[in-house]
């Protein structure tokens, strides 16, 4: 095949491992990448680089900025590029698919139990605990990529734009992400270093830029890639009808494109799509499934797959006749699995052959450093909006919802407590509740 040649089959900087050491390593890893991106990276840095050896620290450096270049998972990336770099094509498959697919299943199961158990005591009781400490994750990220990100007046500015444009003026995602990398593209060309990160892309950790591919690789990827996607989209929506997964294939395939920052700054896009617009699921359920997705092994943009997976569900509790509420909701989920990840994929191995080159670039660097300052606007709205439904959900402020994330947010920001242990403390909190008030 044509994509078979140098570029697909890089020369590693070590003897690539043995394939059973290989996949077992990306399957404990998916088993066990709790944390976040921050955690699941600092995994990989520990076992890949200082345990095991198997890629160097400059590559692996270089690797982490390429993908935070990129749209997506930066996590889920970095796996598949460490993949591809020892084993090719077929081990950066490998390695980013057992990231993802242990937490899928996981996922998949609680969204299950979400849908068919949700309206019981108990596991409104767990969700009333959970979903304050999902307010005060989001409310840290806000502050810890704030005080890295807003160094400079213009970030700070570029900041506050972008959550009154997304907040007041619901100017959409996307064009937020567009505009801000615009005008941070601009001001490093005018030789202004208003939005350089401070271990962000641009930073030159001794690799020369190589050798490009050939273009034919590029062209050949790319009409790979457009028929693995249109291919099975269209199957899917010929054999399950069109409501509701035409709407799932096209949001959540636009969503895997404007993905900068994480699965935080995208949520509100998707939020208001999946709530407002096409009213798969409500807006308490849509916070249940983020509590969800914290609370999983692997990327947070896992959430969207509850999404998926509650789209299929309501549209088959709401029009009987068809596929089986579980069946819809998995054929959902499968399908939002599929149309977000395949483009992460996809982004991995059109790139990583070009990925000194960008590191050394500060037009790409400048353009980086202004998108992830308006994502900082962009996660505020979503922590306003989810603080809003879960602080005060009838209108009244819930003063045990607001004990339960401001005890979150110190134990984030002071006691630097894994996220997971959080929300099973949330759980435990929201038992108790649940018990002392008469709800059980």
């Amino acid at each position: 095949m044509a994509l078979a040649n140098a570029a697909d089959q890089p020369e590693p900087a070590v003897a690539p491992p043995p394939w059973p050491d290989f996949v077992l390593y990306w399957l404990k890893l998916g088993c066990v990448s709790f944390g976040g991106p921050a955690g699941q990276i600092a995994m990989m840095q520990h076992e890949l680089v200082d345990r095991r050896g198997w890629i160097d620290q400059t590559r692996f450096l270089h690797a982490l900025n390429f993908c935070m270049m990129l749209p997506g998972p930066e996590a889920q990336q970095l796996a598949t590029y460490v993949g591809w770099r020892l084993r090719g094509i077929v081990g950066g498959l490998v390695a980013g698919l057992l990231f993802i697919l242990p937490g899928a299943a996981v996922l998949l199961a609680l969204s299950w139990a979400a849908a068919a158990k949700g309206d019981t005591p108990a596991v409104a009781a767990l969700f009333h605990g959970i979903k304050p400490v999902v307010v005060a994750i989001i409310a840290a990220a806000v502050w810890r990529i704030g005080r890295r990100t807003c160094r400079s007046p213009a970030a700070a500015a570029i900041a506050v734009a972008a959550f009154l444009g997304i907040f007041f003026l619901k100017v959409p995602f996307p064009a937020i992400v567009l505009g801000a990398a615009v005008i941070g593209l601009g001001a490093t060309r005018c030789g202004r270093d208003w939005f350089k990160l401070p271990h962000g892309p641009g930073n030159d950790n001794g690799l020369p830029a190589g050798p490009s591919p050939s273009l034919w690789r590029l062209v050949v990827l790319v009409a790979v890639f457009a028929i693995l996607w249109a291919g099975p989209v269209w199957l899917a929506i010929r054999l399950l009808g069109p409501v509701p997964y035409a709407g799932i294939a096209t949001l959540f395939a636009k969503a895997a494109f404007v993905t900068f920052g994480g699965a935080y700054a995208v949520l509100p896009y998707i939020a208001a799509a999946a709530v407002d617009f096409y009213h798969w699921l409500s807006p308490a359920q849509m916070i249940d499934g983020l509590a969800l997705a914290e609370s999983t092994p692997g990327p947070l943009i896992l959430v969207t797959q509850y999404v998926g997976f509650f789209a299929g569900w309501n549209h088959a509790v709401a029009a009987p006749g068809g596929l089986s509420p579980a069946l819809a909701g998995a054929a959902g989920a499968g399908l939002t699995l599929y149309v977000t990840f395949l483009p992460c994929f996809f982004f991995i191995f059109a790139g990583a052959p070009y990925v000194e080159r960008l590191i050394h670039n500060r037009a790409v660097a400048g353009a980086l450093g202004a998108v992830t300052a308006a994502v900082v606007g962009v996660i505020l709205n979503l922590g306003v909006y989810l603080g809003i439904q879960v602080l005060m959900p009838a209108g009244h402020l819930d003063l045990f919802a607001l004990a339960v994330a401001g005890a979150a947010l110190v134990a984030l920001l002071r006691g630097h407590i894994a996220v997971h242990w959080l929300v099973l403390a949330g759980a435990a909190a929201g038992l108790g509740w649940g018990a002392v008030s008469g709800g059980l």
